[in-house]
């Protein structure tokens, strides 16, 4: 890449997708430092590449920088951001950062959607790469078949998840666009979920009159907004008969799955070694793009059938006859539900969840879909809210899932705390169980003390 710029410093370098980027621009040769307010595996795996990374914001860290790159999470009176404009260094959002990086490339495949943004893209990113096109890629996540979120790779496409939040993905205007499902997300930036379906249907209508926007027309949302979309469209679903893409035949078996694939009136097997329904609408839209591109079917299958997934999604810490414990992301009830659906399908065995609030706001507003989604676990625990990005709101409590939890005549629910919870749980633990951590906060470290603990 020519440019005269060359030193970039990132505010909130550890979030999972500035963490991507900035290990696509040191790759690029750029000399990168960042700031966080905490340590974290994303910080840990910077460090490893001898980036200079702050715990803690300061003013000195951007001493020496020429750009600075800023989390949509980062208030505005945060300190290295306001020095920043006092000595007038540019300013990027992670969102315009993204959509200049996605310049230099000349197709861009957009992955948006409430849940299944990250496996998506990392589906897709995968089966491109397996046919040789080496992508450019920025995940959400951490895929495990390269240990990392982000790839630069020499070919022309850049595959990118295209975060609603904020409304960051309209920053983007991809040659390619997916979108998933459209449920009712970030109150604190939509009014309701008209707003938010202005707000896809303005990014469906940001591709170009030659490329292509792919939609589940199972997610009842997403199927409102395809008369208001005006670029070319393809289709996908389960349910859904006229569609494009449909899978039908869907077998569950331990952690496994399989479906057949009707496309064009022709049946193609295929098989995934990760489990869910909900996998099977990723791999849908992985498929439909993936097929616009000109692949084979037989090479995607190919590569879909080698998937091994994404850190933090169906992810499976110990799995023997006396336990299984699993960590998972979801933090939307839609999400909670689908990996404790996934779960029952596959195994006949008891079900502990853990679960972690994640936001006051959505808390209060989903609480009630919350328990309903839990309700189907053996055994609920409920950990305090980690309040990520916001203030403390006194007005709601984790309890208050557990209150209405047991509303709904559910035996066996224990609000606990995160210091508590390792002794709590393995105080209702029997021979055969499975242990299932779910949340977007910091869950994921008491999975794998538990692994660590009980095996």
């Amino acid at each position: 890449m020519l440019s005269s710029i060359k030193r970039i410093h990132f505010i909130g370098i550890g979030g999972i997708g500035m963490s991507g980027i900035a290990e696509l621009l040191f790759n690029q040769n750029f000399k990168i430092t960042g700031s966080d307010l905490s340590e974290s595996s994303n910080t840990d795996r910077l460090k490893k590449l001898d980036i200079p990374i702050s715990i803690g914001h300061d003013r000195e860290n951007i001493s020496s920088a020429e750009i600075v790159v800023y989390s949509d999470a980062i208030p505005k009176d945060n300190v290295e951001l306001i020095e920043a404009n006092n000595r007038n260094i540019q300013c990027y959002s992670r969102g315009q950062i993204i959509s200049q990086l996605a310049k230099l490339k000349s197709s861009t495949v957009g992955i948006s959607g409430t849940h299944g943004k990250t496996t998506t893209t990392s589906m897709i990113g995968s089966i491109l790469k397996d046919s040789n096109l080496d992508p450019t890629i920025i995940v959400g996540g951490v895929v495990k078949s390269i240990n990392t979120n982000s790839v630069l790779g020499s070919g022309d496409t850049f595959v990118v998840e295209a975060d609603e939040f904020n409304r960051t993905f309209l920053q983007l205007s991809p040659t390619i666009a997916v979108i998933n499902n459209i449920d009712l997300e970030h109150i604190d930036c939509y009014k309701d979920i008209d707003d938010l379906k202005d707000a896809f249907t303005e990014f469906a209508n940001s591709v170009p009159f030659y490329g292509m926007v792919s939609i589940c027309k199972d997610s009842e949302n997403a199927a409102a907004i395809i008369p208001l979309i005006d670029k070319p469209i393809v289709t996908y679903g389960i349910e859904s008969d006229d569609v494009d893409f449909r899978a039908i035949n869907i077998v569950h078996n331990d952690g496994k799955v399989s479906f057949d694939l009707i496309f064009k009136e022709k049946s193609y097997p295929f098989s995934m070694n990760v489990p869910g329904e909900y996998n099977i609408f990723n791999a849908l839209a992985a498929i439909s793009v993936c097929k616009t591109m000109g692949l084979s079917i037989e090479g995607i299958s190919n590569s879909l059938e080698i998937f091994t997934g994404v850190k933090r999604r169906f992810d499976i810490k110990v799995q023997n006859n006396d336990l299984m414990i699993i960590d998972d992301y979801a933090h939307h009830p839609v999400e909670v539900s689908s990996v404790i659906k996934a779960i029952k399908s596959n195994w006949d065995r008891r079900l502990l969840v853990i679960f972690q609030p994640h936001l006051f706001s959505r808390t209060k507003q989903f609480y009630k879909e919350f328990a309903e989604a839990l309700y189907s676990a053996d055994l609920v625990f409920i950990t305090e809210i980690f309040a990520s990005r916001e203030k403390l709101d006194t007005s709601i409590s984790s309890e208050k899932i557990g209150k209405y939890l047991k509303e709904l005549h559910h035996k066996n629910v224990f609000n606990i705390t995160t210091e508590s919870l390792t002794a709590d749980v393995k105080s209702k633990y029997m021979k055969g169980d499975i242990i299932l951590t779910v949340g977007a906060g910091n869950i994921w470290r008491f999975a794998d003390k538990l692994s660590e603990s009980m095996q």
